[in-house]
C-alpha cells in the first residue's frame, strides 16, 4: 500500500520537494477538472492549479490533511483562488516557478498541434455549457453543483470544501435540483465532463 497523503505531508513539512510532487501528481487531475469547471478557461484553470499548491506548498506547516486527504482542502484553496485570480494572479506569478515538482514533464514545452488545440477548446465548449445550465442558481447552489453534480465529490467533502455543514450541503443541492428541473436544465454525469477533459488533456 502507498503512503498516505497525512504521510507524505509529514515529509512535505520537511521540505521533501519529492513528496509533494507525489501529491501534486495524486490530486493535480482533479483540481484541474474542478478548476476548469469553475472559470471555463484552459489556460486559467492550469494557473489556478499552480496557485493552489503553491499556497497548499507556502502553508505546509500549518495545514494538516483532514481525514488522511488534502483533496478538500486543495478544491478550497482553488475556489478561493478563483474568486479572486483577476486581482490576485499577478501577485503569485513570481512565485510559480518556485513549486517544488517531481514530474518529469514539469517545463516541457507542449507542442501547438492544431487537434490538441481543437481538443481543449471543445472541453472549454462542454464546460462553459454546463456552467451556462447553472445561470438561475444563487452562488452556494452553484457552488454545490459544480462539486457534487459536475465534479463527483461527496457531499462531506464538499462541506469541508465549502467550510459550511454537510446539512446546508444537502438543502442547497436540494433546492439547485428543484431549481433545475424547473427550468428543464439536465445535469451532465461528472463521468461525461472528466472524459471530455481528459481526452483533450492527453491530445
Amino acid at each position: 500500500m502507498g503512503e498516505t497523503d497525512e504521510d507524505l505531508w509529514h515529509k512535505c513539512i520537511a521540505g521533501d520537494a519529492d513528496a509533494f510532487g507525489v501529491l501534486f501528481d495524486r490530486h493535480a487531475d482533479a483540481v484541474f477538472r474542478y478548476c476548469l469547471s469553475r472559470c471555463g478557461s484552459w489556460h486559467d484553470a492550469e494557473e489556478l492549479v499552480s496557485i493552489t499548491f503553491l499556497e497548499a506548498w507556502r502553508q505546509r506547516n500549518r495545514l494538516r490533511p483532514e481525514k488522511d486527504t488534502l483533496l478538500p482542502w486543495l478544491l478550497g484553496a482553488a475556489t478561493n483562488a478563483n474568486r479572486n485570480r483577476a486581482r490576485g494572479t499577478r501577485r503569485h506569478a513570481a512565485f510559480l516557478a518556485r513549486l517544488p515538482h517531481s514530474d518529469p514533464r514539469h517545463g516541457q514545452n507542449e507542442a501547438d498541434h492544431a487537434e490538441s488545440v481543437a481538443s481543449r477548446l471543445d472541453a472549454e465548449r462542454s464546460v462553459r455549457e454546463l456552467l451556462d445550465t447553472t445561470a438561475g442558481l444563487n452562488d452556494g447552489e452553484r457552488d454545490v453543483v459544480v462539486l457534487c453534480l459536475m465534479n463527483g465529490i461527496g457531499q462531506e467533502e464538499a462541506a469541508k470544501t465549502l467550510g459550511v455543514r454537510i446539512g446546508t450541503v444537502k438543502s442547497r443541492l436540494h433546492r439547485a435540483r428543484a431549481k433545475l428541473a424547473a427550468m428543464n436544465r439536465a445535469q451532465e454525469p461528472a463521468e461525461q465532463l472528466d472524459t471530455t477533459i481528459v481526452e483533450a488533456r492527453i491530445s
